[in-house]
């Protein structure tokens, strides 16, 4: 088996399997349970989530915030169609993006989105990505409430008429162009079932952008070119984290936002610590888990970073076998479907 090799994380799935809406209620989706030591699989529903955790247990998820960041335009020298997808604010004007079709523009090209908004493309980079600046009266958030749509995935076929339902209950920190899907599953009901078992639940912020979901195009991962995207840790939660480990208790992270987020500090500091900044950490099998012992997550995609890391955390003959059994059983995979429990 070559771990460095692309086609390892491949499996199939049949489309039907793929979720086109969330559960409802949230804590309503299917949940399978991964025992690591054992390779024990339980097959059970989210919301019985509460029974594998202990007191003392440390909640790590990620309190981003999906904004409206899919743009529909039109060059303003010939009318031609433009999407811009916003992936991260530089400024209170200027955003990098991603252009479709980015051939259409140059330097200098201004794109009208409607009459309150448009923007100019001051830089070309790699993968369709762009540096433009907006222009606007107003606040920025609520001209782009009015003007944007959720930026569901490619494979979500149906429009999501309710944008908070692409956001977890506990979102706060606006700025991500998708959502961290692990987190969608619970309601405040849920958490609060968890806090009154002795869980705490703490927080780290990684706005999600193209680092996470940006396809692997090179047949050898180790060619693969993640993007930045920025995160933050607030003293509390460092200190809570560390207490935790000292102390030998579990810190269980929610998605594999809050996962890189916590083994990119604790790559960069040996600990968790107060601190802010960027990571293009890709975590794939040979990597030694520094901060977490357990995870929560979805089902992601073949040939994906996120399977890879997946991967890491279980083994990859671990993963791949867990994936054909949900398959087999008809779990519902990605963005709006069931879980995964990885203790």
């Amino acid at each position: 088996m070559d771990i460095f090799n692309k086609s390892t994380y491949y499996y199939d799935l049949p489309e039907e399997l793929i979720a086109q809406k969330p559960a409802e209620p949230r804590d309503s989706s299917r949940l399978l349970v991964f025992h690591k030591d054992t390779t024990q699989i339980e097959h059970k529903i989210f919301k019985d989530i509460v029974d594998y955790f202990k007191p003392g247990d440390v909640l790590v998820v990620n309190n981003t915030k999906v904004i409206p960041a899919r743009l529909f335009g039109r060059k303003a020298e010939t009318n031609a169609k433009i999407e811009v997808f916003l992936l991260k604010r530089h400024n209170l004007t200027d955003w990098e993006v991603l252009i479709k079709p980015v051939k259409r523009v140059k330097i200098g090209t201004e794109i009208i989105i409607n009459d309150e908004l448009k923007c100019e493309i001051l830089q070309i980079g790699e993968f369709g990505s762009c540096d433009v600046r907006f222009k606007f009266d107003g606040v920025f958030e609520e001209v782009l409430d009015r003007a944007g749509e959720m930026p569901l995935p490619h494979y979500i076929k149906e429009k999501c008429e309710n944008k908070e339902r692409y956001n977890t209950v506990y979102s706060k920190h606006d700025d991500s162009s998708a959502a961290p899907t692990a987190g969608l599953h619970f309601t405040n009901e849920l958490i609060q079932k968890l806090k009154d078992k002795g869980v705490i639940f703490t927080t780290v912020l990684l706005h999600v952008g193209l680092g996470t979901f940006r396809p692997v195009s090179e047949d050898n991962i180790l060619n693969h070119k993640m993007h930045t995207e920025h995160y933050e840790v607030s003293k509390e939660t460092a200190d809570i984290i560390n207490q935790a480990k000292a102390e030998g208790r579990r810190v269980i992270a929610v998605g594999t936002t809050s996962i890189r987020t916590l083994e990119s500090v604790a790559t960069k500091y040996g600990k968790m610590e107060e601190c802010c900044g960027d990571t293009n950490i890709f975590i794939y099998p040979g990597y030694t888990f520094k901060i977490v012992d357990g995870v929560i997550t979805n089902f992601h995609l073949p040939e994906s970073t996120l399977i890879m890391l997946v991967s890491a955390f279980l083994g990859i003959e671990n993963t791949m076998n867990m994936y054909n059994v949900a398959v087999k059983e008809r779990y519902r995979f990605y963005s709006f479907g069931d879980a995964t429990l990885l203790i």
